[in-house]
């Protein structure tokens, strides 16, 4: 018995299972969404720097920032959300106009930047609650950071 349990750990160990490459887009290689947000969690409190990309799965204007998701519900655990700037924003009204959801909803994204864990508390009436979850943003404060691929 022990003589076949040695050879079947070798085996086993030879096959492990692998992900796909993040995709590759014009000007390298980005980090998907799900390495990121691990990245950022194991960097915490700093940031963890690189070139991200995904597909715009939600796009909410939360007050003067636009925000875009990497999931359609953004609370989501493994939801990487870029964060975008009022200014930034502004800029981008003037190149593409006023429809910035319908700009990037469902587009292909890479931003360079530094993804952060960012803590969201729960707040009853305007107060904390002592509750709160973890987000993973890319802060974008310059329009060069980001690019729609596709």
């Amino acid at each position: 018995m022990r003589m076949l349990l040695v050879p079947a750990l070798f085996l086993l160990a030879a096959c492990q299972i692998s992900s796909p490459p993040p995709p590759q887009f014009a000007g390298g290689q980005v980090i998907e969404p799900a390495l990121a947000v691990m990245a950022a969690a194991d960097a915490a409190p700093r940031g963890f720097p690189g070139r991200f990309g995904f597909v715009v799965r939600r796009a909410d204007m939360v007050g003067s920032r636009l925000f875009l998701n990497s999931y359609p519900d953004y609370r989501d655990q493994r939801n990487l959300s870029v964060a975008i700037h009022p200014a930034v924003v502004a800029a981008l009204r003037v190149q593409h106009g006023d429809n910035l959801r319908g700009l990037f909803l469902g587009r292909s994204i890479v931003v360079d930047g530094e993804a952060r864990r960012e803590r969201i508390d729960f707040t009853v009436d305007g107060r904390s609650s002592g509750k709160y979850y973890f987000q993973t943003h890319v802060a974008v404060t310059g329009v060069e950071q980001l690019r729609i691929v596709g």
